[in-house]
C-alpha cells in the first residue's frame, strides 16, 4: 500500500529535509503545499519524483480536497519568530488557527496520524534547568504562544479518539537547507556560516558563554520520519522534546564553525566577541529528550557534515551574489 504523506511548509528550512526524507521512500507519495501550489522556482528536484505540489494559504480555509487519500500528515507550516514578534495577530491566525484548519481537514478525511511541529521555547526564556515534557509550559514570545495554542487543539483531538497526534517540541535545529531561498540566515549557526564567507569573520555579540541545545536537521527530518512510522502504543501522551541530547556554548559553535571553515574553505575566519550584561547567569539547560529515546530513535550528530554543507551552500549563493 502506497502512503500518502502531507507535508505543510515543505519547502522550508526543516520542511525541504523532511521531504527529502519521506520521498526517499519508494512506496511514499509526497505532498507538499505553497500559497501559489508550485514549486519554487530553482528548487532541486532530482530525487522528488514522486513528490506534488498544492496549493495552501494557512491565513485562509483549506481547500476541501487537501487530506484527500492522505495517510499522514507533518504540519510544519507556521509564522516564524520574527512575523510573530511583529504581528502577533497575524501569528496567531497563521500559526494556531491555521493549525485548526488544516486538522479539520485531516479529520474529515480519516487521516491516520497528524505530526505537529512545536517549539521547545513554550517552556519559557530562557531555556535552562532539566526540562522533560512534563515540564509546566510557560510561553512569553508569540512564536511560542501561538504553538502552544496549536498544540492544544492537536492534543484535543487525540484525547477524544478522532486521531493519532505527535507534537515534537523542536530546539535549535541547525544545518545545509536543501535550497538558498529559505530565508533563515538570523539561526544563529546559518548566520555564523554567512558571515564567514561574506566578512571573513565571525561577530558574536555576548561572549559566547550561554548554553545552547543544538541538533542537527537531518537528525531532525529523521525523527519525523521515526515518529510517522513507530506503533502508536509508543506515543504516549503524543509530547517529545527533539533536541540534540547535550548542550554547546554558543563561543564553541563559532569555533567549529572557524575549524570546518579552514577545512572546507581554505581560511580561518576572525572571531570577536561581545560583553554579557550583569546578573544571575540562568541554571545549565538539560532538554530531556529520553522519551523520543525509548521510541527506538538514534541521533547520528553529524555536526561538521551540517556545518559543511551550510558553508557550501553560503559560498555558492553569497559569493554569487556578491559577483552580480
Amino acid at each position: 500500500m502506497t502512503r500518502r504523506v502531507l507535508v505543510t511548509g515543505g519547502f522550508g528550512y526543516l520542511g525541504g529535509r523532511v521531504v527529502a526524507e519521506l520521498a526517499a521512500a519508494p512506496d511514499t507519495e509526497v505532498i507538499v503545499t505553497s500559497r501559489g501550489g508550485e514549486w519554487p522556482a530553482d528548487y532541486p528536484r532530482d530525487g522528488l519524483d514522486n513528490v506534488r505540489v498544492v496549493a495552501l494559504d494557512l491565513a485562509r480555509l483549506a481547500p476541501a480536497e487537501l487530506c484527500a487519500g492522505v495517510t499522514e500528515v507533518v504540519h510544519l507550516a507556521a509564522a516564524n519568530e520574527i512575523v510573530s514578534g511583529l504581528e502577533p495577530a497575524v501569528a496567531v491566525d497563521v500559526t494556531t488557527t491555521g493549525t485548526v484548519r488544516v486538522l479539520e481537514r485531516a479529520l474529515e478525511a480519516g487521516v491516520r496520524r497528524f505530526v505537529y511541529l512545536s517549539t521547545a521555547h513554550i517552556y519559557g526564556a530562557p531555556l535552562a534547568g532539566h526540562l522533560t515534557e512534563q515540564a509546566l509550559p510557560r510561553p512569553g514570545h508569540p512564536y511560542a504562544i501561538t504553538h502552544r495554542a496549536a498544540e492544544d487543539f492537536v492534543l484535543a483531538a487525540a484525547d477524544r479518539g478522532a486521531i493519532e497526534a505527535v507534537v515534537v517540541r523542536l530546539s535549535n535545529a541547525f544545518g545545509w537547507p536543501v535550497w538558498a531561498g529559505v530565508d533563515r540566515w538570523t539561526l544563529l549557526v546559518n548566520d555564523l556560516c554567512r558571515q564567514a564567507v561574506v566578512d571573513r569573520a565571525l561577530v558574536l555579540r555576548s561572549s559566547g558563554a550561554q548554553e545552547r541545545d543544538f541538533i542537527c536537521l537531518g537528525d531532525a527530518a529523521r525523527a519525523i520520519r521515526h515518529l510517522l512510522e513507530v506503533s502508536a502504543s509508543a506515543l504516549g501522551d503524543g509530547i517529545f522534546n527533539l533536541g540534540g541530547r547535550a548542550t554547546t556554548r554558543i563561543l564553541d559553535m563559532a569555533e567549529r564553525v572557524r575549524a570546518r571553515s579552514a577545512a572546507v574553505l581554505g581560511f580561518t575566519p576572525t572571531l570577536s566577541v561581545g560583553a554579557d550584561p550583569g546578573g544571575t547567569a540562568p541554571p545549565p539547560l538539560d532538554y530531556d529528550c529520553g522519551r523520543l529515546a525509548a521510541t527506538g530513535f538514534h541521533w547520528r550528530g553529524d555536526s561538521d557534515g551540517e556545518i559543511d554543507g551550510l558553508l557550501r551552500l553560503c559560498e555558492r549563493a553569497f559569493s554569487e551574489a556578491a559577483a552580480t
